[in-house]
């Protein structure tokens, strides 16, 4: 395996979902949840989401990539995946800071699930409005 120095950590979030990415020099190998990318995310929108952050400073097949993520959904966890790339990328050079804050990769997205009030059968929806 691969010195310690050169393996890069970062973690990555979105909604509930947390992704732990570990970033080595290799030959472009990704793991996710010790499965293949297409594995684990079979939708190509989720790897095109994923892979985004290679694809903008060109450094595909430059790192492995070793994933665990947990929580949330597909979507979400597709997402947080990409936010911790991003992040472990500006980690292993400082120069690929600037692309990938204009991709906006490195913003963490703020969204979360609204809680349910009492009285409301969701988190906004009222009961039907009954006039008599």
């Amino acid at each position: 395996m691969a010195d310690k120095k050169q393996i890069i950590w970062a973690t990555g979030r979105r909604k509930t979902a947390v992704a732990r990415v570990r970033l080595i020099p290799g030959s472009g190998t990704f793991t996710v949840n010790e499965r293949t990318l297409e594995n684990y995310f079979p939708r190509d929108t989720s790897r095109m989401r994923i892979l985004e952050a290679f694809n903008i400073t060109e450094t595909a097949g430059q790192y492995d990539a070793v994933v665990n993520v947990q929580g949330g959904g597909a979507a979400a966890q597709a997402d947080a995946v990409r936010h911790g790339l991003s992040r472990a990328l500006v980690a292993a050079s400082e120069a690929l800071r600037s692309p990938l804050r204009k991709a906006g990769l490195l913003t963490r997205d703020p969204r979360e699930v609204e809680r349910k009030k009492y009285g409301r059968h969701k988190a906004r929806k009222r009961p039907q409005y009954s006039k008599r």
